[in-house]
Formats: C-alpha cells, sequence, structure tokens
C-alpha cells in the first residue's frame, strides 16, 4: 500500500511522540547532584575488648584485613561462628576497631536460619535486642542482647548535608535506578566530620533490587 505525503508525516510524528516518551520515561526522577554511592554490608560483628579476649585468647588484637569505606574502620582477619536456637552460620568476619559492646548484625534471612527474631535497629541501639552465641577458636560467649538487623542509613560528611539540605538524625526516601529500581524509605542520615558518602544496605535489601556496590541511589525531594 502507498502511503501518501500527509500520512507518512503521520506516523513520523507518531514514531518522534513514542520516542521521546520513552525517554522522558527513562530520565531519572532527580537530580544527578544528589546521587549517593551504595555500600552492601554483609553479616559481620562488631566485639567488645572483653569479648575478643574470650574468643581468641587473652591479650589478643585484631589484625586487620583491608581497610573499609569509613575513615578508621577495617575488617579483621579474624572470624567467628554464629550460633543460634535453631542453626549455625560459620566464618562471619568482624569488623575493627573493638567497641564497649558486642553487635552483631545480620539479616532477615539470617535471622529463619540462625532461629532469633532479631529488631531493625540504628547501630548501637542494642537494649531489648536478640541474643545468641558466638564462638572462637579459644572459647565461646553468649550475649543476652545485642543481635540486631541494621536499619539502612546513609554516611555524610557535614559539607555533603549541607549540599543535600539534611541533618544528622533526620530520616529521608532515597530511589535505586535499574530493572528492579525501589524506594528505600526512612533512611537515616548520619552526619560526621569522620565520615564519607555512601549508603548502607544489607544483602536481602540489595538482592531485592538487584544492587552492588558502587552502585548509586538518589534522594527523592
Amino acid at each position: 500500500m502507498r502511503l501518501d505525503k500527509g500520512q507518512l508525516e503521520e506516523i513520523v510524528k507518531m514514531v518522534l511522540r513514542q520516542q521521546l516518551s520513552k525517554e522522558c520515561c527513562d530520565q531519572p526522577l532527580m537530580k544527578e547532584d544528589k546521587k549517593i554511592p551504595i555500600g552492601i554490608s554483609n553479616r559481620h560483628v562488631h566485639l567488645s575488648g572483653h569479648d575478643l579476649e574470650i574468643l581468641f585468647g587473652g591479650n589478643a588484637t585484631l589484625t586487620r584485613f583491608k581497610d573499609l569505606s569509613q575513615p578508621g574502620q577495617f575488617a579483621c582477619a579474624e572470624k567467628v561462628t554464629l550460633v543460634g536456637p535453631k542453626g549455625v552460620i560459620e566464618n562471619v568476619r568482624i569488623l575493627g576497631p573493638t567497641r564497649n559492646r558486642t553487635q552483631v548484625e545480620i539479616s532477615v534471612s539470617d535471622c529463619f536460619k540462625l532461629g532469633v527474631k532479631a529488631p531493625i535497629r540504628d547501630s548501637g541501639d542494642l537494649s531489648g535486642s536478640a541474643g545468641l552465641t558466638l564462638v572462637g577458636p579459644a572459647g565461646s560467649v553468649t550475649v543476652p542482647e545485642g543481635c540486631i538487623i541494621a536499619a539502612r542509613h546513609i554516611h555524610m560528611h557535614p559539607k555533603e548535608a549541607a549540599r543535600f539540605n539534611v541533618k544528622d538524625g533526620e530520616r529521608i526516601n532515597v530511589q535505586t535506578e535499574g530493572a528492579r529500581g525501589v524506594v528505600f524509605c526512612e533512611v537515616m542520615v548520619r552526619v560526621s566530620e569522620e565520615y564519607n558518602l555512601e549508603m548502607h544496605v544489607d544483602m536481602d535489601e540489595a538482592n531485592a533490587a538487584s544492587l552492588k556496590n558502587g552502585d548509586f541511589v538518589k534522594i527523592i525531594d
């Protein structure tokens, strides 16, 4: 079928409209200057000095394996086994330096395997959290509380907080990109001179959104 000039023009216009619509849909919903890199946290343990010595022997110290993105934080060569009422997870890495209290950070999936009911908490908020047993090469420690699912959060330097117009302790919403893009709500902002810009999520959250280390999220205005 031969098309006349008017029909051809209408087809061209339709194709252009469809292409423009696709390009608009593909555009990010937020400004590029509000991108924040993602850091994915696997299960890990922060030990107190007292528990470190029980698990690894008297006068034990942590051995730096590699530095983490946040200044002064590092992954250790030392690992422990987590023991819950229903299961065990081996080779759980310790992060340094030591803290005043032992804190175990796991995912919802880990809760099912271990048989514990860890609450979603901000780091350091351990009162009434789940207990479990840690086993090291020199001994074991049962903590009555200290096991949590870490609430997703963003580390920021004060200059970045000013640029994003947010403050310490504020909770914001962010959006991921990609085929499985999601909106993470109620993300805690942590502001300190000691922080580098990065949002932390656990393995369950990362897998749900098909995220990997170095991907970006954007603040929703």
